[in-house]
């Protein structure tokens, strides 16, 4: 004979749902104010997309992307133009060399594993420039399928998070300066995101350099997208029956914004107050954030990425990570 549950009460199978949302809803409200380090944020949501099925997968996505674009821009106000620009001007040409040596380097390694589809080229262009916003720009140009979406973004994400927990221990451990520092996480983190986490945690000076030098970074976006809509333009052209139109690219105008706010914090300094406030709900937005990209990292991506992608990613990115670190700690990358 079946047990049936008392009268009133919900079986603990149904309750589920119910128990998540309220988790998610906490942790995120926790990581507003303040109470989680940007570390343990990312610790929390990767804990929670693990653990519950996510109950608000596809807004989560949403507004982790304009959430991040709207803290960087608050971030802004913290900054001083002269940095920012004598820092685009140290990192434009280690950022180009880095650029094109993760581009070369992914291309052969995604021949050499045998990476299927567009999820080389992704992952590869995710590495070099700015993980997830760099895959989201391309993807639709290269008229990527959701699948290889899933599994460049997994991949980007699950080595993204690592870097962020990982970067500030082996920073003090080498005793890196702040300078040093800043850059490294510019040069070899993937996302804004999580260069702006780690250098965060490892100083102010830290922080002022690794977001403006990964800002400079990220508009690198912007050049291989029009060279990737053109070779795939080209191609279609001379397709019988092919679609002529591509893709448009979307310039990242946050990054404007991020320079207007630097602008004003420079050359207003009769409202220290407001852009203090700015600055500081920029931090606590972007920790925000890091909850919102942990839990969206699920056991089912973990599934969808596979192998070949996740060991290319991986081969990558220590590959980046390795180099431009010693030349930093050499001298031949300096800020």
């Amino acid at each position: 004979m079946l047990a049936h549950p008392a009268p009133g009460l919900i079986p603990f199978s149904q309750s589920m749902p119910t128990f998540a949302k309220i988790i998610f809803v906490v942790a995120l409200a926790l990581s507003f104010t303040g109470w989680f380090s940007p570390p343990i944020a990312l610790t929390v949501g990767i804990l929670f997309g693990l653990s519950f099925k996510h109950p608000y997968m596809g807004e989560s996505r949403g507004v982790a992307r304009t959430l991040l674009q709207c803290s960087v821009v608050a971030l802004g106000f913290g900054m001083n133009l002269h940095e920012v620009l004598k820092a685009g001007r140290s990192g434009f040409i280690y950022t180009a060399m880095g650029i094109s040596f993760a581009l070369l380097a992914g291309l052969a390694l995604g021949k050499l594993l045998q990476v299927r589809g567009n999820s080389s080229f992704l992952i590869t262009a995710g590495t070099a420039i700015c993980g997830g916003s760099a895959i989201a720009a391309i993807g639709p140009i290269l008229q990527a399928n959701e699948e290889e979406m899933a599994v460049s973004l997994g991949t980007v994400f699950i080595l993204n998070s690592v870097a962020l927990l990982i970067f500030p221990p082996i920073g003090n451990a080498l005793h890196l300066t702040q300078s040093q520092f800043g850059l490294w996480a510019a040069l070899a983190i993937h996302d804004t995101s999580s260069v702006v986490g780690a250098a965060s945690k490892y100083g102010p000076q830290a922080l002022v350099i690794g977001t403006t030098v990964k800002l400079a970074r990220a508009l690198w976006i912007v050049p291989l997208a029009v060279v990737i809509a053109a070779v795939k333009r080209s191609r279609a052209e001379k397709l019988p029956g092919a679609a002529n139109g591509v893709a448009r690219v979307q310039f990242p105008w946050f990054i404007v914004f991020f320079v207007l706010a630097a602008l004003a914090n420079t050359y207003l300094p009769a409202l220290p107050s407001a852009t203090k406030t700015f600055f500081t709900l920029g931090r606590l937005g972007l920790t925000a954030t890091l909850f919102l990209i942990g839990s969206g990292i699920s056991r089912d991506t973990l599934k969808e990425v596979g192998w070949r992608p996740l060991l290319l990613g991986l081969l990558l990115w220590l590959g980046v990570g390795l180099t431009s670190l010693y030349f930093i700690r050499t001298g031949f990358i300096a800020f």
